[in-house]
């Protein structure tokens, strides 16, 4: 199921904006984006998809004061990783990593908070121009846009990242919580919060 999800999305990453190949050159290096110190005693990380539901509500009710009470406060390690159930999902990924580290997150909250606003067409063409309009926002140009876009060896590397670690997890939806490496899906915030403390009381 997985392989035949990765040709789809290989197959229609970029409708009307592929561009030729000129050179060879070296597959990019695809890394989790991260908030929190390397050596935190607690690491979290979520798979989450861009235009799903329960990822967006996650997102709101349990990922922002997850971010207050322990990342931001340095006791935590959090790791995003990107799922990707459709097209848009890629795209919106593609779009979010156009503006680095500094930018991603940024944008990933944008994405998640409006997901029925941009994700909400069956128009291939209206969602670019949509996850278009949100990299503007947030202080990206229209070159950069859409060469990050068009980049196929990205394509390419996004999807074969999101199949190699969705497979070795055994993720099989959205959101999935793993912390310090053991699956903790389907919690509210208080729940994950009776996970947590003990671990950083160890």
């Amino acid at each position: 199921m997985m392989m035949k999800l990765a040709a789809v999305l290989l197959a229609f990453a970029l409708p009307a904006m592929a561009q030729d190949a000129t050179t060879e050159a070296a597959a990019p290096v695809i890394t989790d984006m991260a908030l929190g110190p390397v050596d935190a005693k607690v690491t979290i990380i979520e798979y989450a998809s861009f235009t799903c539901p329960h990822c967006a509500a996650f997102h709101e009710t349990i990922f922002k004061p997850l971010k207050a009470d322990y990342i931001d406060t340095g006791k935590v390690r959090f790791e995003f990783r990107e799922f990707y159930r459709n097209r848009y999902d890629l795209w919106a990924g593609m779009m979010a990593r156009c503006g680095g580290e500094m930018r991603y997150f940024g944008i990933t909250d944008i994405l998640l908070s409006t997901q029925m606003e941009w994700a909400n067409s069956d128009d291939a063409t209206v969602v670019v121009e949509n996850l278009k309009r949100i990299g503007l926002t947030a202080g990206m140009n229209d070159a950069a846009l859409e060469a990050c876009m068009k980049d196929e060896p990205i394509a390419k590397a996004l999807v074969e990242h999101f199949q190699t670690n969705s497979v070795a997890d055994d993720v099989q939806g959205t959101p999935t919580v793993f912390i310090n490496g053991v699956n903790h899906s389907g919690l509210d915030y208080a729940g994950y919060k009776a996970i947590i403390d003990p671990l950083l009381a160890e």
